[in-house]
């Protein structure tokens, strides 16, 4: 019979005729310690006999004919290897079992979520959340059932680069950040050798260090933004959000995740109040009191009437939640093509910038943004002290984007001196 790997001497041919016709208990052997053996239940089995410390043991291959010649013969010469290193193959294989047993256990998407169950504890609510639920959009169907240890620094990048393809270099720079914790969570636990979300940041454009977030700082300008967004092609949902954002300054995470029992429309002075768990700062004992300027009070209850006035405030058309921020952060980028001119952020900066330029105190401005405060007399006034200074700022600043957008001249505040935009 030809021969083959190991000294073989079997055919298939030759398997095939042993297999039909012998008994119970009978050996075929193929050389190198290589045999199929028939079992008294009448099956047939490769096994490979093998002396290791003196003692002779053997190693099953697997039933014949799911394992063919050519496999039994393949499997032989890596029991030779192990043999020629000193280990045993039996042994061998069963470590090689448990480790993969193991890694098959510590899926990416079940250590991301030890890892995010672990970040509860020291991040906001709000934060928490969203982290959550990018990863359940852009990373769970990519790599969330791969085993931890088997993803390659090629299929982060992969997974980071269908994120940023969308244009949301923030958003894929935030997520391959949490990625970056998870594997070295992983590393310390001992599910993973490597990080191989390290290498993954250099597929991604290095966004540029203005130092400062993009903002219009003048009222010709943010009149003009206001009715190009007006004209502009939004769905109701980011439309509103858009507006919220202009006449509040909040930060657009707290205003995609708005939900309705956050807004006192009815008070005497309506108010949002936020929780403080979805504030980025945490550790006041303080919900952000924002109090809202008659003009948008009134677009808030004609909005609470078209779409009810439970659950989110800006409900997504896609079926989700909510709307995501960066269904309005493209809007200014792309729709307004005020790319590195001014974004939903930029409200913040134009507020503060354009309320101090007329008058407005420091601290009363910083208290309305919800700063974290840098001196004793600031944080003195953080308990609603100055919520009426506060009503009097946003009612000042409703009144002037109304005139912006008409393109009329700046409303000055009570006892200021009148500027013209």
């Amino acid at each position: 019979m030809a021969g083959g790997i190991g000294g073989g001497r079997l055919t298939d041919k030759g398997v095939k005729a042993f297999v039909a016709s012998a008994e119970r208990g009978k050996k075929l052997a193929d050389g190198g310690g290589l045999y199929l053996f028939i079992t008294p239940a009448g099956g047939a089995t490769w096994r490979i006999k093998y002396r290791i410390d003196g003692k002779e043991k053997t190693y099953s291959v697997g039933t014949y004919p799911l394992v063919s010649l050519a496999a039994a013969r393949v499997e032989l010469v890596e029991v030779k290897a192990l043999l020629l290193e000193g280990k045993d193959p039996v042994s061998h294989r069963r470590v090689s079992r448990a480790v993969h047993a193991a890694s098959a256990d510590n899926t990416f998407q079940a250590v991301a979520q030890e890892w995010l169950v672990m970040k509860k504890k020291e991040w906001s609510a709000g934060h928490h959340t969203k982290s959550a639920r990018a990863f359940e959009r852009d990373i769970y169907p990519a790599i969330g059932k791969l085993p931890i240890a088997s993803i390659t620094p090629a299929i982060v990048a992969k997974a980071i680069e269908d994120i940023n393809k969308r244009d949301v270099l923030e958003t894929a720079t935030r997520i391959l950040q949490h990625l970056n914790g998870v594997f070295r969570y992983a590393q310390a636990k001992g599910f993973c050798r490597d990080n191989p979300a390290g290498p993954a940041r250099e597929i991604l454009p290095r966004k540029k260090d203005n130092g400062r977030m993009p903002a219009l700082l003048e009222w010709a300008a943010l009149g003009d933004l206001l009715r190009r967004a007006e004209m502009a092609r939004l769905s109701p949902s980011v439309r509103m959000a858009h507006r919220l954002c202009a006449f509040t300054a909040a930060r657009i995470g707290n205003v995609v995740d708005a939900e309705w029992r956050e807004f006192k429309l009815d008070d005497d002075q309506p108010v949002w109040v936020i929780p403080r768990a979805k504030m980025k700062v945490t550790a006041r004992d303080i919900d952000h009191r924002l109090p809202l300027c008659p003009q948008i009070v009134e677009e808030l209850r004609q909005w609470r009437e078209m779409f009810g006035g439970r659950g989110f405030a800006f409900p997504s058309p896609a079926g989700g939640k909510h709307i995501g921020r960066e269904s309005i952060e493209k809007v200014y980028r792309v729709t307004l093509g005020l790319a590195n001119k001014h974004s939903p952020h930029g409200w913040r900066s134009a507020l503060s910038t354009l309320a101090r330029d007329n008058g407005v105190e420091r601290d009363v401005v910083e208290l309305a943004l919800d700063h974290a405060h840098d001196n004793d007399v600031a944080r003195a006034y953080d308990r609603g002290e100055r919520f009426v200074q506060r009503v009097e700022l946003f009612n000042w600043w409703g009144e002037q984007l109304v005139a912006a957008q008409r393109g009329a001249r700046v409303i000055p505040l009570p006892g200021k001196a009148e500027m013209v935009a």
